[in-house]
Formats: C-alpha cells, sequence, structure tokens
C-alpha cells in the first residue's frame, strides 16, 4: 500500500512526535510547527494525537492514493480537491485508489497537516519518525518529500466513524497573531523603554522564517550585552535579542543552545500558534507572569482534552 508524491509544494515533510529527552546531546526536538493542527488531523481518523502527519508548508502538494485511504486535512486556510471535487478541512475523508488529492497555496496560516488512518511511516530516530532535515534523519531519507517519492501506508480500516472537528477548537487563521508570554533570563538586559515596547509594539514577521525560527520587525529593542552573552540552554518558544535589537523566537528545529540574550518565552499554550504566522503578519506579545501562564496552560488543557485525550500542548 503506498501513496505518490506527484508535486510536493515548497516543503512538505513527515513530522510525528518531538524528538524530546536529547537537547542535552544537541539534538533539536522537531515534530509538528503546529501541534494542535496535527492532533486534530489524527484525530479524525482514529490515530493518536502525536502519530505522524504530513506538514505542507504554504500547499501545493499533489498526491495519488495509489490504494484505498481514510484520511483528514487541517491547518492553514487552503482549497483542496479530490479528483478534481472539493473537499473540506476538519473532516473525516476517504480516498479511493488511484484518486488524487490536490491542496492549493495557503490563503491564509502556513502550514497544512495531512493525516491518515494508522498515520504515516517514517525512518524513525532516537525514539519520533519526525524529520530533521539539517542532519538529513527522520521521515523519509531525512528531507522534504520530491515528486515520484513512494510513502508505505499501514494498512487501513474498512470503515472510519465520520467526524468533524467541533468549530470552537478550530484555529483560526489570520494575518495577525496575539502571543502570551513571560519575561526570562535575560529581560533585565532590556533598557526599561525595552521592557514596555517588547509587550506593547505590533510586531512584524520578516520573510526569514523557517522550522529553526523567525525574526520579528518592528521598535528596535536596547539591549545592554550587545545582543551578546555566553551561549546558554534554549528551547523552541525562546525569544531572544541579537545585537540588532530585532527579536528571533524559536521554533520546533531551533538549536539547543544560543548566545543571545533570552529576553522572553512564549507560553506554552500559545506555542502552536507560531506554526501559522507568515511572512508580513502581525506579531503582538501579551505579558504574562508565570503563574497565569500555567494557568492558563491549564485551562486550555482542559477544553481540549475532551476531543482529544492523551494530546499534550
Amino acid at each position: 500500500m503506498s501513496v505518490t508524491i506527484e508535486t510536493p509544494g515548497l516543503q512538505t515533510t513527515l513530522q510525528g512526535c518531538p524528538r524530546t529527552g536529547y537537547r542535552h546531546m544537541g539534538m533539536p526536538w522537531s515534530g509538528p510547527a503546529d501541534s494542535l493542527s496535527a492532533a486534530l488531523a489524527n484525530r479524525l481518523v482514529g490515530n493518536a494525537p502525536d502519530a505522524a502527519t504530513l506538514e505542507i508548508t504554504y500547499g501545493g502538494l499533489a498526491l495519488t492514493f495509489d490504494t484505498p485511504v481514510w484520511f483528514a486535512l487541517t491547518g492553514a486556510a487552503a482549497q483542496a480537491r479530490l479528483n478534481g471535487l472539493a473537499i473540506l478541512p476538519h473532516k473525516t475523508l476517504h480516498g479511493p485508489a488511484k484518486s488524487t488529492l490536490h491542496i492549493d497555496m495557503a490563503s491564509h496560516g502556513t502550514r497544512l497537516y495531512l493525516a491518515i488512518a494508522g498515520g504515516w511511516i517514517g525512518e524513525a530516530v532516537l525514539g519520533s519518525p519526525s524529520t530533521y532535515i539539517p542532519a538529513r534523519l527522520g521521515g523519509f531519507k531525512g528531507r522534504a518529500l520530491q515528486s515520484g517519492d513512494q510513502l508505505t501506508t499501514p494498512a487501513q480500516p474498512d470503515r472510519l466513524p465520520a467526524l468533524t472537528t467541533p468549530q470552537n477548537l478550530r484555529p483560526r487563521m489570520t494575518d495577525s497573531c496575539v502571543l502570551r508570554a513571560y519575561p526570562s533570563a535575560e529581560f533585565g538586559q532590556l533598557s526599561p523603554a525595552s521592557q514596555t515596547s517588547l509587550f506593547g509594539q505590533s510586531f512584524r514577521a520578516s520573510a526569514q522564517i523557517d522550522r529553526m525560527g523567525m525574526t520579528l520587525e518592528g521598535e528596535t529593542l536596547e539591549i545592554s550585552s550587545d545582543g551578546k552573552m555566553k551561549s546558554a540552554a534554549v528551547f523552541p518558544g525562546t525569544v531572544q535579542c541579537p545585537e540588532n535589537g530585532q527579536p528571533i523566537i524559536l521554533l520546533p528545529d531551533a538549536q539547543t543552545t544560543g548566545g543571545y540574550p533570552r529576553i522572553a518565552h512564549i507560553a506554552r499554550c500559545d506555542q502552536h500558534l507560531l506554526g501559522q504566522i507568515r511572512p508580513r503578519s502581525k506579531v503582538q506579545l501579551i505579558r504574562r507572569t508565570t503563574q497565569a501562564a500555567l494557568k492558563d496552560y491549564a485551562e486550555k488543557s482542559a477544553l481540549l482534552s475532551k476531543w482529544l485525550p492523551g494530546f499534550v500542548l
């Protein structure tokens, strides 16, 4: 049983559970940039929340189901067609043998997630099938998919319940993003005015966005260390400030240490939103205390738990 990639889009990779527990060895997490959208897709086809999905950056993917497949599509807003007929996201769908799925370019948001019943099969490295392109490991040959690639699919059930994601749980794709965040270790190296500006101004995401991180453009922040310090631990969600005063937010493929001051951290409850920010989007950080961020995380987890049992934001 297999699926053939006809057109891979800008960058399509296989992403499943993050590669946790190895950052002390210099190994990034990887995994889906928008973990909530990936989990919602998996829920619709009966998978565990962290089963491997295809992460499709900006759309533009076309593939052929060589054998019958149950699938679901979530994430960025994009038109999709199965054998030329429009299909809807956030629904359990069936692709007959030799049917072709086309996904247009996304109009809002950045990444779409395509799940199939049983999960996509990838090369597991350090307990995860997620693709980490810089080291060429995991996923499908450690790289983005290419035209002609054939992905092996697990045996498919004869039937699946016809599910639809509840409307109140569907992430809204827009050109602006508000992120809860709290001060981090080197926040005090910002000038008082820049401490206020970090949480007060509206930034724009620059064109420098990938799975490692994104740069924010806006009023320049003043940092007393000239933006440099001895390397220290960083994580997805860490906000660093280089000497040019333009903050950088780290994403799932981010390095494990960094030499720029860590001025803030995106609250865990909102980190999944980072995966849908595209160039020129407005980004605003809303200041929270660590206690408030923990409360926000507990409340959001409770909201999702009934539909996504076992999912960890």
